[in-house]
């Protein structure tokens, strides 16, 4: 599976390099294996946002991307999405996705991050409750899910890793919202595409039923809403 994340993030258009950040020495050995580029981490850090912050200071690029390594259906043009809006504004800090919600059991899901966004795109609040709650009678705003993806600019991660989880991020386990609420904007670009992320047996069977029949089309929401 990582291979296979590996290799989608490195298709991207926008990506220079890519390196598996792990503690585990298993995956390390997995990757340079398949020929590609890993580093060892600490064992200490509580989220992929604290420990891709320990390498990205010796390396070369303004911008990181942190994909995780268990989205083996993520899109090399996701990764574009994410980083484009970078080029055209040189004060945007940080970025990641959004998709627009179509199945409404996914809105009572905890394990679906929903996110609230202004005008202008920019993230207001994620969380795993329902949001936004619609009132009865009250016309219905529109939903998204969090696609975890993040992109930043370097002296923008270096900075989120050394402050102190803080109190949102610790009740949501949602590293983004120590982001938000240190007062860095994130910007919520809208995106068509959508991934699995495996956290159980039953998502990996979803996933190989999406790579059997295709990555995209009915098929693929079929799995991913099984």
């Amino acid at each position: 599976m990582i291979e296979h994340v590996y290799r989608r993030a490195a298709a991207a258009r926008s990506i220079a390099a890519v390196i598996v950040a792990t503690d585990d020495e298993r995956i390390h050995r997995a990757v340079l294996a398949f020929g590609g580029e890993s580093r060892m981490t600490s064992a200490s850090h509580q989220s992929g946002t604290d420990r891709i912050a320990e390498i990205a200071g010796d390396l070369p690029y303004d911008i990181v991307v942190n994909v995780q390594g268990d989205e083996p259906l993520i899109e090399p043009a996701m990764i574009d999405e994410a980083t484009a809006p970078f080029a055209g504004d040189p004060a945007l800090l940080m970025s990641t996705l959004r998709r627009r919600i179509e199945d409404p059991a996914d809105i009572q899901n905890p394990n679906v991050t929903k996110v609230v966004v202004d005008r202008d795109g920019f993230a207001l609040y994620f969380s795993r409750a329902p949001i936004p709650f619609v009132r009865p009678g009250s016309p219905a705003a529109p939903a998204w899910r969090h696609v975890g993806l993040y992109v930043y600019r370097r002296e923008c991660l270096l900075r989120l890793a050394a402050l102190p989880p803080a109190s949102l991020e610790q009740s949501e386990a949602l590293e983004q919202l120590r982001a938000l609420e240190h007062g860095i904007r994130i910007k919520a670009i809208e995106t068509a595409f959508d991934s699995i992320g495996v956290d159980t047996p039953e998502d990996l069977e979803r996933v190989r039923l999406a790579c059997a029949r295709g990555l995209k089309g009915p098929a693929y929401e079929a799995a991913r809403r099984a």
